[in-house]
């Protein structure tokens, strides 16, 4: 799975669209349109700034773990 469908099925699991995402992420400083959003998910340009940026209005946090 990619980051795009994994933040599409968090968006489903917290009942929110790519909309309201965008919305959230220009309110807090990044500023980006519905549109530029789904472009860079689909191109896989996004930052990995703004996927943490993400996540944290979704309310999770990226976890490093060493692999064995």
């Amino acid at each position: 799975m990619g980051i795009r469908e994994d933040i599409k099925m968090l968006l489903a699991q917290n009942a929110m669209t790519m909309t309201e995402l965008a919305r959230i992420l220009t309110e807090r400083g990044t500023k980006i349109s519905l549109k530029g959003l789904s472009n860079k998910l689909a191109q896989k340009t996004i930052k990995f700034e703004e996927v943490r940026k993400i996540l944290d209005i979704l309310g999770y946090e990226i976890e490093y773990k060493e692999k064995h």
